[in-house]
């Protein structure tokens, strides 16, 4: 049995920053992980391939073009299944090529296969290959991360009926597909095959969509998505889904109705993987959908050992994946850690347009008590908004009134994600409005928008004054 200074169980974001950490401190370092490939659902079957999907389908769709005068590729329309996934194949391909050369370089141990805790330290790594290895750990990191929950209501056994990871491995594009939960993933993928021709049904028990967002944006984004020809079914419940015969699968609906589609995916959340580590062995505490249970250090309830990721629950994103593997990682061996998460988090939803946030909302603001003001830049006002034809978009900043503090940044559009870490860096740097007034952007450029916003405020305060 060989003894390492950290254990880690699961190569996606959380478990491979993790990892690097110590080994880049000299620590020897083991990694389990149930595949050959690194990534997790990020690499494998989350993220990367669905965003990576999304530009594909933007791009052979002729999506993007339609709202451009004279520009028709409706040609690439014709593309098969094969040709949209092609694309994120090889992105998928040369990212766990990459995953893997950082591991060799580091000198980290991997071993592919499941992980099992025979007690409070020490591992089993069984692969029906090579066999089980027994592995001890001082330190040990669980990154197990989630997977697709499949309510017992849906025949997941039947063809045609998906869950976000078995989405992707459909064959050919249905005609017609019903989208059970109207959360970030379901929302995006209904973005996704409504804009490659599909009739699209998304299905949601709640009256508002995406409702941690903005009223405004939420409202916005709804709008633009029936626009492009998605049938949202707000305050819905399935009831009963019957497998009727090949592509034939019918929804029995709460309020009575049904639809009869080709295909369905279930977007109903997710839940943790930790049903296989034994991890009464170990001394960990579990609760709701199997999450592990962490402090703010991400020590679980036995103290050597930590947990980051989905695998413990919200926000359950890879960006927040990382920082929670490496700020664990930083306080087992005591290399600096920052207790928590960044104050201030970016949620970046890629759906069709894309929307962007960070801080506050209208509703957050009203609901303390809190006296803003609203300024917004409209892509419509920008040059570059309409080269790119996307005329519906918009920039929304919430400033404290009293001090024009920035709290708050909202982005509809093409690029919001990316737009969005702009209104970010000013957050952190606890600016105010007179930021953008003072800054100069390029021209064309979306960023300029945040000059068109706070000097809209910064104007409304200057005439009220006065």
């Amino acid at each position: 049995m060989k003894t390492y200074d950290l254990i880690v169980i699961g190569g996606g974001p959380a478990g491979v920053s993790g990892a690097r950490l110590a080994a880049m401190h000299n620590k020897i370092v083991a990694l389990i992980n149930p595949d050959k490939e690194l990534g997790g659902a990020d690499v494998n079957t989350g993220t990367l391939p669905s965003k990576t999907l999304r530009e594909t389908a933007l791009a052979l769709s002729g999506a993007q073009a339609r709202n451009l005068f004279g520009v028709d590729i409706a040609l690439r329309r014709d593309a098969t299944v094969a040709d949209f996934l092609r694309h994120g194949q090889n992105v998928k391909a040369g990212f766990n090529t990459m995953l893997a050369q950082w591991t060799d370089s580091l000198k980290i141990d991997f071993f592919p296969g499941t992980a099992v805790f025979d007690d409070r330290h020490t591992l089993r790594a069984t692969n029906p290959a090579n066999g089980a290895s027994a592995l001890r750990g001082e330190k040990i990191l669980i990154a197990t991360g989630s997977s697709p929950f499949r309510p017992p209501l849906f025949p997941f056994d039947q063809p045609h009926i998906y869950d976000s990871d078995t989405i992707l491995s459909l064959d050919r594009l249905p005609r017609s597909l019903a989208v059970v939960g109207a959360g970030v993933i379901g929302s995006e993928y209904a973005c996704i095959f409504a804009a490659l021709g599909v009739e699209v049904h998304l299905i949601d028990g709640r009256d508002a969509l995406l409702p941690f967002l903005d009223a405004e944006v939420s409202s916005a984004l709804a709008a633009a998505m029936e626009r492009n020809g998605i049938l949202l079914h707000r305050n819905e419940r399935v009831q009963e889904c019957v497998v009727a015969g090949p592509e034939r699968i019918t929804l029995k609906l709460a309020s009575g109705g049904e639809l009869t589609v080709e295909a369905v995916l279930v977007a109903a959340g997710r839940k943790s993987n930790t049903s296989q580590l034994n991890l009464t062995a170990a001394g960990v505490a579990v609760g709701e959908r199997d999450l592990v249970r962490v402090d703010e250090h991400y020590r679980t309830s036995a103290q050597h050992i930590y947990a980051a990721g989905d695998v413990i629950g919200f926000p359950a994103l890879a960006s927040t994946s990382i920082e929670q593997g490496h700020r664990a990682v930083s306080h087992a061996f005591d290399f600096g850690a920052h207790t928590g998460l960044p104050k201030l988090l970016p949620t970046g939803i890629y759906t069709i347009p894309e929307a962007g946030m960070v801080g506050e909302t209208e509703e957050s603001l009203k609901k303390q008590g809190v006296d803003y003001v609203v300024g917004r830049g409209p892509y419509a006002s920008s040059v570059r908004g309409r080269i790119i034809g996307d005329t519906g978009g918009f920039v929304k900043l919430l400033f404290r009134r009293s001090d024009l503090k920035l709290l708050g940044i909202h982005v509809l559009g093409e690029h919001a994600t990316e737009l969005v870490h702009v209104g970010l860096m000013a957050m952190l740097a606890g600016a105010t409005a007179t930021i953008f007034d003072d800054a100069c952007f390029n021209m064309p450029t979306l960023s300029e928008l945040y000059k068109f916003a706070a000097r809209e405020v910064l104007i409304q305060q200057t005439t009220t004054k006065s």
